[in-house]
C-alpha cells in the first residue's frame, strides 16, 4: 500500500480567517501522526494564504515522519527550502486568482528553469516532485530536468470518478484511470519515484491506491472536511482504511 502524505493547508486557512493562533497546523501534524500520517504535506504559497512561514519552521524539527513541502519554483521558495530542508519539495504551478493548485507544472515548457530549482534543491539533500498532469512529454521532461519523482495530478480521474457515480463500466472512468496507470509505468521506467494526489477521497481512493508501484498518495481537502465531524485523528485512520479496500 502507499504512503499517506496528509495536506494540513486547510488547518491554517481556518485559522487565517481570525489571523488567530488557532486551530495550530503542528498540533495537526501531531494529530495525522497519530491516525497514521506517513508524510505531512503543506504548501507555503507566495501569497501566503494559509500556511506561514513559521509554521514550516515549526513543523521541520516537531514531526516524527517525513516533510513535504510544496512551493513554486521561485528564488524565495528555493532558498527557504534550502534552508529548512524538508524530507521532500513538490514543485507545483501556482496562481493568485486560483482557490486551490489546478493543472500541474508544465515541465517541458519550463525545463531549464525548473532544472535549476531541482539543481540547488537536490544540493541541499532535498528530494524534489515535480506536480504534472498524466502526460508522457511532462515525464520525459521531469526525468530530464532531474527530478525524483514525478506526483501525478489526479483531479480528471477524481472528476470522471464523479460524473460516472464511481461505476468503472463507463468508459471515461476506465479510460482516466488507465492514464494515471500508464502515467506511473512510465514514470518507473525513467527511474522516479510515482505519486499521486488531488482531489482523491474515500470513495475513488481505493483503485488508485492499488496501482503498481504508486508510492506516495497525498490528500488533504477530503481528510480534513471528515476531521471536522470526526477528528483529524479519525479522519486520517479512515482515509488509510479506505485505501485498503
Amino acid at each position: 500500500m502507499p504512503l499517506l502524505g496528509v495536506n494540513i493547508d486547510h488547518i491554517a486557512t481556518i485559522r487565517q480567517a481570525r489571523r488567530g493562533s488557532e486551530p495550530d497546523p503542528v498540533r495537526a501534524a501531531h494529530e495525522a501522526e497519530l491516525g497514521g500520517a506517513d508524510i505531512i504535506t503543506v504548501h507555503l504559497r507566495e501569497d501566503r494564504r494559509h500556511i506561514q512561514d513559521h509554521d514550516v519552521q515549526r513543523l521541520a524539527p516537531f514531526i516524527a515522519v517525513r516533510l513535504n513541502l510544496e512551493m513554486a519554483a521561485t528564488d524565495e521558495m528555493v532558498s527557504i527550502a534550502r534552508r529548512l530542508r524538508p524530507h521532500m519539495c513538490t514543485l507545483v504551478p501556482e496562481g493568485r486568482h486560483e482557490i486551490t493548485t489546478e493543472g500541474g507544472l508544465d515541465v517541458a515548457g519550463e525545463r531549464k528553469r525548473l532544472a535549476t530549482a531541482v539543481r540547488r534543491l537536490r544540493a541541499a539533500g532535498v528530494m524534489v516532485s515535480a506536480f504534472i498532469d498524466a502526460e508522457p512529454d511532462q515525464i520525459a521532461a521531469s526525468a530530464d530536468a532531474g527530478f525524483d519523482a514525478c506526483e501525478i495530478h489526479t483531479g480528471p480521474y477524481a472528476a470522471a470518478f464523479a460524473a460516472a457515480g464511481g461505476d468503472f463500466a463507463r468508459t471515461n472512468l476506465r479510460d482516466e484511470l488507465a492514464k494515471v496507470a500508464d502515467a506511473g509505468e512510465f514514470i518507473r521506467a525513467n527511474r522516479m519515484r510515482f505519486n499521486a494526489g488531488h482531489a482523491l477521497n474515500y470513495q475513488n481512493v481505493r483503485a488508485v491506491a492499488a496501482l503498481p508501484e504508486v508510492a506516495e498518495l497525498h490528500i488533504g481537502h477530503a481528510i480534513v472536511s471528515r476531521a471536522v465531524f470526526a477528528g483529524l485523528r479519525t479522519a486520517v485512520a479512515d482515509m488509510k482504511a479506505a485505501m485498503k479496500g
